[in-house]
């Protein structure tokens, strides 16, 4: 076991032995966790570099991830879209194209050199996750409703980027390295031969993306609505229990990402287990007066989820402190914050126009947008198979992102909310 993955095992438990004091202190685990895993890591960066950029570490964060997505996609109440069906679906198929469209633009036009990544880093800072800032969605300070809308759409929106993210990372891969095969100081005629080839290798990684999607879903969708089916008649007839059930909820994400990445297949494993979750709640629920799934039977799934998730937190410690000393960028942390803010609000509020959400609730639900884990473990991915330079341009973006998201939404968020609070009760 290497030292990193056992020092990370050892801060998650720490931190499981005094969190609940913590937290009611409002200290979140993921802060805690990211500075645990840069006093971990400190010592030794370089070894730790060369860890997170291993094919075993690569396997990790995916299955991480996959059960992650899984978990997300069940814990929807509610048909496809939830109670809120309506304004989720202008959340992620308007708000979310729109802004990761802004987001690629805002990327290229300050900093030039991300130009063969900005579709990566779209896909990298766009997920919202609200672990980083779960009081959010505990407090009463917001509306009941405005909580629901916002939980549900942040269990899908990493879902919908992830098959996105599986075609804009090797299409990254190859126009990256096509620019440095033209050294800087030497300018080099590209003949037609030439465009002719770079064009069928960047055609050639988004036609193989393409079927990798297509056969996720498949997928996803025979697995999740038979284990689904299965299930609901199972635990109908008293066969299994709900033990049984959880054992089974945890185990149908790992078989789907499995299939999804053998060799022969070569799917897009998040993209299956994401689908796989979907469909196991609308089976598992079918035909219930509440379509949700019963919370016994999801609690193995949760815990397991959460204790991962704890992991990555660790992980992005010394992800912080290995972007920050080899290659930090100002126009990164302008561009972060635009990403954290306006990116992200402007396309929510104008796609809510017109809906039944008002123009207050419009503003809330568009600011906030936690960054976590799946922006995490994205850019974890895109560091481990991008050339080097492009590598550091993405983890910066993905640490700065994530980094000012916990201040922003964890900290300042709860603080505003409350001085809101205050005010209309004084008034």
């Amino acid at each position: 076991m290497s030292a990193l993955v056992l020092f990370g095992l050892a801060a998650v438990l720490v931190w499981s032995l005094v969190s609940h004091r913590f937290e009611r202190w409002g200290v979140a685990g993921p802060a805690m966790l990211l500075v645990l895993g840069a006093a971990t890591t400190v010592w030794d960066l370089p070894s730790y570099a060369a860890v997170i950029d291993s094919a075993a570490s690569e396997k990790v964060v995916e299955v991480i991830l996959a059960l992650l997505l899984f978990a997300d996609a069940t814990e929807v109440r509610g048909g496809i879209f939830g109670g809120e069906g309506r304004v989720t679906a202008r959340l992620v198929l308007i708000a979310l194209p729109v802004s990761l469209i802004l987001t690629a633009l805002a990327s290229g036009l300050l900093i030039p050199e991300s130009f063969a990544v900005i579709g990566v880093i779209a896909c990298v800072v766009m997920p919202t996750d609200f672990a980083p800032a779960a009081q959010l969605l505990r407090t009463r300070l917001l509306p009941e409703r405005i909580r629901q809308i916002l939980n549900v759409e942040s269990g899908y929106n990493d879902g919908l980027i992830s098959p996105l993210f599986g075609m804009a990372l090797p299409i990254a891969v190859v126009v990256a390295t096509v620019m440095h095969t033209t050294p800087d100081s030497v300018t080099v005629i590209l003949t037609d031969k030439d465009l002719e080839h770079h064009g069928e290798k960047i055609a050639e990684a988004f036609l193989n993306a393409v079927p990798a999607t297509v056969s996720a879903i498949v997928i996803g969708v025979v697995l999740g609505g038979l284990i689904g089916l299965a299930l609901r008649a199972t635990r109908a007839r008293g066969i299994a229990s709900e033990g049984g059930a959880r054992y089974a909820m945890l185990l149908l994400p790992l078989i789907a990402y499995g299939i999804a990445t053998i060799p022969a297949i070569e799917a897009n494993g998040f993209v299956a287990a994401f689908v796989a979750g979907l469909m196991y709640r609308l089976a598992r629920t079918r035909g219930m007066e509440v379509r949700v799934i019963p919370h016994a039977e999801l609690l193995l799934v949760e815990e397991v989820g959460v204790l991962t998730a704890n992991f990555v937190w660790f992980v992005l410690g010394g992800a912080a402190l290995l972007a920050f000393t080899t290659s930090f960028d100002g126009r990164i942390a302008v561009f972060a914050l635009l990403a954290l803010t306006v990116l992200r609000l402007g396309p929510v509020y104008l796609s809510l126009m017109g809906s039944s959400v008002g123009r207050r609730d419009r503003v809330l639900i568009g600011a906030l947008g936690p960054r976590g884990t799946a922006s995490i473990v994205f850019g974890l991915l895109a560091y481990n198979e991008l050339p080097e330079a492009e590598a550091d341009i993405v983890l910066l973006a993905m640490v700065v992102t994530v980094v000012g998201s916990v201040l922003l939404h964890g900290v300042v968020a709860p603080l505003v909310l409350a001085r809101m609070d205050r005010g209309r009760a004084a008034s």
